[in-house]
């Protein structure tokens, strides 16, 4: 995510074309699924608190060797290194709290999850962006790394062994299980509905700060102030967010989020220069409707496989997330162009036309999941 809000000043200082920026961008996000992938097979056979500390680790030293680098690619090398391991985290996380929490209170604890999304916009990008400003952008991923060694401490000597999994465990190879998993009928709407919703973000954001500075004329001073605003009302809406999709229908509330991110796309990748208060009050509703949609479709998703494929369908699930917005970023890159380094983007409407459709495909393909798991849930009770 820090990567994001630094594109414009990543491909001014280490002369990035957007094309060579996408590519940044996919790298961590096709390395991630690939490794999420390779470890679907053998996610549910360890103590789900080992295997996060485990992989939170690497991504700490990834995110070291991100600070260090000097070139575009020393730069893509550190973030496939990254990614690597950054892949697995989300998928870990989403299946402890599976594990812990029933389908009618995950609503909730999604939306304090989806908190730290806002907190890191209030506090982690705008501070990021003064340090880049200030000290160069490599004192950004400094700080995500000494924050990170804080949160791993946190995790080790905090969290509780999570293995209730364990006790429901089949004797398949972790290469039958991933198959098994693959290759059922249920899990693949699932997982196809999860890729197509990362789409639209992965397209969208990477080149934002960019299009910011460049097209809306925000200056890197401004930019922080924008992200902190999103970031604040992103804070307040989550919990109430996430407290409506216990109580109303998860796929109507996702229904809702998704027209209001189409109309508010459409509105973000047409503007043209305005001041600084509008283009945050446009951004602040923007993220409003597009973390609307997260917390109802991620809650859904987690309804769908048995406990002894959760890890296993958590990890394909965000694997396919991570290589299709790798693919969505590097098709972004070459859809966006900058004819020199301070020019407007061009084809950034063209952008936005695109993810609109994709947005309206995630509506049938939740409405799908929605309808598995009701199923689910009726087979349940008989």
């Amino acid at each position: 995510m820090v990567i994001s809000p630094l594109g414009d000043i990543l491909m001014k200082t280490l002369n990035m074309t957007t094309a060579n920026f996408g590519f940044a961008v996919s790298a961590y996000a096709f390395s991630a699924g690939i490794s999420g992938l390779m470890a679907a097979g053998f996610a549910d056979k360890f103590d789900r608190k080992k295997l996060l500390i485990f992989f939170y680790t690497g991504f700490i030293i990834g995110t070291v060797f991100c600070a260090l680098s000097t070139s575009y690619m020393t730069l893509l090398a550190a973030r496939i290194v990254t990614g690597l391991f950054g892949g697995v985290i989300g998928s870990v996380s989403l299946a402890i709290v599976t594990d812990l929490f029933v389908i009618h209170q995950r609503g909730r604890v999604m939306g304090f999850i989806q908190m730290a999304f806002a907190t890191s916009q209030i506090l982690g990008i705008p501070v990021g962006l003064y340090f880049a400003n200030n000290w160069g952008w490599h004192s950004a991923f400094i700080m995500i790394a000494v924050l990170g060694a804080l949160i791993l401490i946190a995790i080790i000597t905090q969290m509780e062994p999570i293995t209730k999994h364990l006790e429901v465990q089949s004797d398949k190879s972790p290469f039958l299980h991933l198959w098994h998993t693959l290759s059922n009928k249920r899990y693949q709407v699932g997982f196809a509905s999860i890729a197509f919703l990362s789409v639209g973000g992965f397209m969208l954001q990477p080149f934002g700060s960019a299009f910011l500075v460049n097209n809306i004329h925000i200056s890197q001073l401004e930019l922080p102030m924008v992200f902190f605003f999103t970031g604040l009302s992103v804070l307040f809406i989550m919990p109430l967010v996430g407290k409506l999709s216990d109580k109303v229908s998860k796929f109507k509330l996702f229904a809702a989020g998704s027209i209001l991110s189409i109309i508010m796309i459409l509105i973000y990748t047409n503007l043209t220069p305005i001041p600084l208060w509008e283009i945050v009050v446009i951004n602040m509703i923007l993220f409003m409707g597009i973390m609307s949609r997260m917390i109802p479709a991620t809650t859904l998703n987690t309804a769908i496989p048995g406990l002894e494929d959760r890890g296993a369908y958590m990890s394909i699930s965000s694997s396919l997330q991570q290589i299709a917005g790798g693919i969505a970023a590097v098709c972004a890159g070459f859809i966006i162009h900058q004819k020199t380094k301070t020019s407007p983007l061009e084809n950034y409407d063209i952008l936005g036309y695109v993810i609109a459709v994709i947005t309206l495909l995630t509506v049938f393909l939740i409405w799908r999941v929605n309808q598995l798991v009701k199923s689910k849930d009726h087979d349940i009770k008989e």
